[in-house]
C-alpha cells in the first residue's frame, strides 16, 4: 500500500515539473500569453486582428487586403511575434522564483546480506565445522525535498523586472516591425501600378515614334526628306521599343516583389485592384519641431529602446544582488522500506542562509558587464532619438517635394503634348525637321513618366511620413 501511495505522489508532481500539454492548465499558469498580442498581425494594444478577418471573397485584392496579408504572413511579423512570446515565457520563469520547488527522489535497490558462524566442539563422536548464510534484501527509499526562497535582498524582484521590461520592449519592437512591413506592402503595392503605368506610357511613346517613322519613310519615298530622317526615326523607334520592353519587365519584377512582401511565392498569380489615386495635395504647414516631438511619443521603436534601458537597469540590480546572502526554507520527508521487517521514516525542516564569500570574481564581472550593457542601451536610445527627428524631417520634406514635382509635371505634360502635336503637324506638312519631331516626342515621353512617378511617389511618401510619426495604421490608408 505504501508503494502505491508514493507512486501516486509521483504522478501528482510530474505534471508540475514536466512538459505540460499545451491545452492543459499547467501550460501557462501565470497567463503570460495575455501580455502578448494574440496573432502576428495585431498590435499589442490594437483593437482589430487582421489575421482573424473574414476571408477575401472578391478575386482582386484591395490595398487593405494586401496590408492584411502582409501583416499576417510576412515572416518578419511572425519572427517579431515569436520573440515576444519567447520573452513572455521568460517572465513566467522569473515569476516561478516566487514559488517553492518540490522534488521527488526515489531509489529501488536489491542487495545481499551475508553472515557466517563457527561452532567448534571437541567430542569423540563428531566435529562440526563453520557454516554461512546469505539473504537478499529489497530496499525502496522515496524522499520529497522542499526549497523555498524567502528573501535575497531584491535579486528576485530585479530579475522579474528585467523580464517584464524586456517583454515590453519586445512588444514595442513587434509594433515597429508591423509598421515596417505595412509600409513595405504599401510601397510594393503602389510600385506595381506605377511600373505598369510606366509600361503603358512607354507603349504610347513606342506608338508615337512608330508614327514618326512612318511619316519619315513616306517623305523619303516621295523625295521630300533625306534618308537620314528615316534612319533617325528608325533609331528613335528602336529605342522606344527597348524602353517599353524594359518597363514591362520592371512591372513583372514589381509584381514578384509585392508577392514576396505578402509572404507568398514570387510567381504567385496576384490579382490586385487598382488604387484610388487622388490628386496630390501639399502637406499642411506644420511646426516641424512639434511633429518631431509627436513622433518621439508615438514611435514604437523608440518606446522599445526606452524599455530596453529599464530592463538593463533592472539587470544591474539583479547582478549586484549576487554579492548578498539569501534566505530559504528547506525541508525533506523520507521513507525507507526494506523486505526485512524494518521501516524508517524521517523528516527535516529549517532555514538555510547562503552567503557568497568568494565566487572567483564572477559576480564582480557580472555587475560590470550589466553596467556596460546599460551604457550601450542608453547610447542606442540617443542615436535612435536623433534618427527619429531626421526621419520626420526627411519624410515631411519629401511629401511636399512630391507634390511640387507633380504640379510641375502637370505643366510639363501639357506643354510637351502640345509641342509634339505641333512638331508632328509641321513635319508632315514639310515645314519641320525630324530632329524637332523626335525631340518633342522624347520630351512628351519624359513628361508622362515624370507625372506617373510623382503621383505614386506622393502616395508612398504619405505612408512613409505616417510611419516616421509612428502612426501608420489602417486609418492612414487612402479610401477607395
Amino acid at each position: 500500500m505504501k508503494l502505491i501511495l508514493w507512486a501516486g505522489l509521483g504522478m501528482v508532481f510530474c505534471p508540475l515539473v514536466g512538459n505540460a500539454d499545451q491545452n492543459s492548465r499547467f501550460a501557462d499558469p501565470f497567463a503570460t500569453h495575455r501580455q502578448v498580442s494574440p496573432s502576428p498581425g495585431q498590435q499589442q494594444h490594437g483593437a482589430d486582428d487582421p489575421c482573424r478577418l473574414n476571408p477575401i471573397s472578391h478575386p482582386a485584392w484591395t490595398l487593405v487586403d494586401v496590408v492584411n496579408q502582409a501583416l499576417c504572413f510576412n515572416p518578419q511579423t511572425r519572427l517579431a511575434w515569436a520573440n515576444a512570446r519567447y520573452q513572455a515565457g521568460q517572465v513566467g520563469i522569473a515569476k516561478a522564483a516566487y514559488l517553492p520547488t518540490v522534488t521527488l527522489t526515489t531509489s529501488l535497490s536489491r542487495g545481499i546480506n551475508s553472515s557466517s558462524s563457527s561452532n567448534l566442539q571437541s567430542t569423540t563422536i563428531s566435529n562440526t565445522s563453520s557454516g554461512s548464510a546469505a539473504q537478499a534484501i529489497n530496499r525502496f527509499t522515496p524522499v520529497i525535498s522542499l526549497n523555498y526562497l524567502l528573501y535575497n535582498f531584491g535579486g528576485r524582484e530585479a530579475v522579474l523586472e528585467t523580464a517584464q521590461k524586456t517583454l515590453e520592449a519586445s512588444n514595442w519592437t513587434q509594433d515597429a516591425v508591423l509598421q515596417t512591413v505595412m509600409f513595405s506592402a504599401i510601397q510594393a503595392y503602389y510600385q506595381v501600378f506605377a511600373s505598369q503605368a510606366a509600361a503603358d506610357a512607354s507603349l504610347v511613346s513606342e506608338n508615337a515614334t512608330g508614327e514618326a517613322l512612318k511619316a519619315a519613310k513616306t517623305r523619303h519615298e516621295i523625295g521630300a526628306a533625306a534618308l537620314a530622317d528615316a534612319l533617325l526615326a528608325q533609331t528613335a523607334f528602336a529605342q522606344a521599343r527597348l524602353n517599353h520592353q524594359k518597363t514591362a519587365g520592371e512591372a513583372r519584377v514589381a509584381s514578384g516583389s509585392l508577392a514576396n512582401a505578402l509572404g507568398l511565392e514570387a510567381d504567385y498569380p496576384l490579382q490586385i485592384a487598382p488604387p484610388s489615386v487622388p490628386k496630390p495635395s501639399r502637406e499642411q504647414d506644420h511646426n516641424i519641431h512639434q511633429l518631431i516631438a509627436l513622433a518621439k511619443t508615438l514611435r514604437p521603436d523608440l518606446a522599445a529602446a526606452e524599455a530596453t534601458i529599464q530592463a538593463a537597469e533592472a539587470s544591474v540590480k539583479a547582478a549586484e544582488a549576487g554579492h548578498l546572502p539569501s534566505l530559504s526554507l528547506v525541508g525533506t520527508v523520507g521513507y525507507n522500506q526494506t523486505s526485512l521487517p524494518s521501516e524508517t521514516q524521517s523528516w527535516t525542516v529549517g532555514l538555510q542562509i547562503s552567503v557568497p564569500l568568494f565566487t572567483g570574481f564572477n559576480v564582480t564581472y557580472q555587475v560590470r558587464s550589466a553596467k556596460e550593457k546599460l551604457d550601450v542601451q542608453r547610447a542606442n536610445f540617443d542615436q535612435l532619438d536623433q534618427t527619429v527627428s531626421l526621419d520626420v524631417w526627411k519624410a515631411y520634406q519629401l511629401v511636399n517635394i512630391a507634390h511640387d514635382t507633380f504640379k510641375s509635371s502637370e505643366d510639363l505634360l501639357a506643354s510637351a503634348f502640345q509641342a509634339e502635336r505641333v512638331a508632328m503637324g509641321r513635319y508632315k506638312a514639310g515645314a519641320g525637321n525630324i530632329i524637332d519631331l523626335l525631340s518633342a516626342q522624347a520630351s512628351h515621353a519624359t513628361a508622362r513618366l515624370q507625372i506617373i512617378q510623382a503621383q505614386y511617389t506622393w502616395l508612398t511618401q504619405k505612408a512613409q511620413l505616417a510611419q516616421a510619426l509612428g502612426r501608420l495604421d489602417f486609418a492612414s490608408l487612402p479610401s477607395r
